[in-house]
C-alpha cells in the first residue's frame, strides 16, 4: 500500500459525530503493518482520531509510512494495554487502559497491543496534517533503519541510573492522578483534569457524575470531545437556529470551532468519562 494522506473531516460549525459516521481509514504496509484509523475531526486546528489493532498487533515504521511528525500528541489508551516504542533511542514504555502518554514534535513511535485485548487508543494531535506536520513532514526526517528497542545504556548502574534515564526520556506516562484537577464552579460532580497543556495543544478529560453539568465552555481554539463512559449531554446555549441540544453515546464525538460556547451535562443514573482536546489554546474565548 502506497503512501496517501488520511482523510480530513473538517467541520465549520458545532457538529455531533456518531460513531456510526466516523471516518474509517486503514494506513501501513507490510513492512509497518497495518493500522486502523476512526477519524473524528481534523480542522486546521486539531486533529482526532482513534487508532486500533488486534491483540499482539501494532505498527513499526517503513520508508513510505515514517511515524515521526512535527505536532504535539497525546495517547490515551480506551481499551487494552500498548508497548511504546522509540526506534531511535530505544526508549520501550508500557502504557495501561486508562493511561495516557504524551510526547513532542520529532519523537519517532512504533506501538504494539500486548497479548490479551484489541487495543483502541484515543490520539490528539496538534497543529494538525492539514498544516503540513504529518507525512510531508515525516519525509524530511533522516530515516531509522536500525531500529533499537532497548537503552542498555543503563545496564549496570539500574536503578541508579533512573533518573538520568528520565530526563533523556521522550514519553511521559501519566495516570488519573497525576492530571490537573477543577471543579467546574466548585461542583465536585464536574470534574475536569488537564492531561497536558503545551502552547499547541490541551488534551483534558471531564467526569460528571449523575446530576452534575458544567458552566458554560469556550476556547480559543478547536475543540473535539469524545465520550469514554455514560450518557452524555451537551447544549449549546447560544446557537440562534438548529439543534441546541445532544445526547451522545460511547464512542461519539463533537467538534466545537473556537469561541463557541458549549455546556456538558450528566442527565442519566451512572457516571460520564469524557475526553477533550482544543488547539491551540484552552483558555476562554472571547
Amino acid at each position: 500500500m502506497a503512501y496517501r494522506s488520511s482523510p480530513r473531516p473538517n467541520f465549520t460549525a458545532p457538529t455531533a459525530i456518531p460513531y456510526r459516521d466516523v471516518t474509517r481509514y486503514l494506513w501501513g504496509d507490510d513492512d509497518s503493518g497495518r493500522v486502523n484509523d476512526w477519524i473524528y475531526a481534523s480542522s486546521g486546528k486539531i486533529h482526532q482520531l482513534v487508532f486500533g489493532f488486534p491483540a499482539g498487533g501494532g505498527f513499526r515504521h517503513s520508508e513510505s509510512f515514517r511515524t515521526v511528525f512535527g505536532a504535539d500528541e497525546v495517547l490515551i489508551v480506551l481499551q487494552g494495554r500498548m508497548v511504546l516504542a522509540n526506534p531511535e533511542t530505544g526508549e520501550v514504555r508500557i502504557v495501561e487502559t486508562g493511561q495516557s502518554v504524551v510526547f513532542g514534535k520529532d519523537t519517532w513511535h512504533n506501538a504494539f497491543a500486548l497479548p490479551g485485548e484489541e487495543l483502541r487508543v484515543l490520539e490528539y494531535f496538534a497543529p494538525p496534517p492539514s498544516t503540513g506536520t504529518s507525512g510531508k513532514y515525516a519525509a524530511t526526517k533522516p530515516y531509522v533503519a536500525t531500529p533499537r528497542f532497548a537503552r542498555d545504556e543503563y545496564l549496570g548502574r539500574w536503578p541508579i541510573a533512573r533518573t538520568e534515564a528520565e530526563t533523556a526520556s521522550h514519553f511521559t506516562v501519566l495516570d488519573k492522578q497525576d492530571r490537573l484537577w477543577s471543579m467546574s464552579s466548585g461542583d465536585p460532580r464536574a470534574l475536569t483534569g488537564i492531561i497536558s497543556s503545551t502552547p499547541q495543544l490541551t488534551a483534558a478529560e471531564m467526569l460528571l457524575a449523575p446530576g452534575g453539568r458544567t458552566a458554560a465552555l469556550r476556547h480559543k481554539g478547536d475543540a473535539v470531545l469524545y465520550v469514554g463512559e455514560g450518557r452524555l449531554n451537551l447544549m449549546l446555549p447560544q446557537i440562534e437556529s438548529g439543534p441546541d441540544w445532544f445526547e451522545l453515546s460511547v464512542g461519539d464525538g463533537f467538534f466545537v470551532p473556537e469561541g463557541s460556547v458549549y455546556q456538558l451535562y450528566n442527565m442519566g443514573t451512572d457516571p460520564v468519562q469524557a475526553f477533550v482536546g482544543v488547539a491551540p489554546d484552552f483558555g476562554a474565548g472571547g
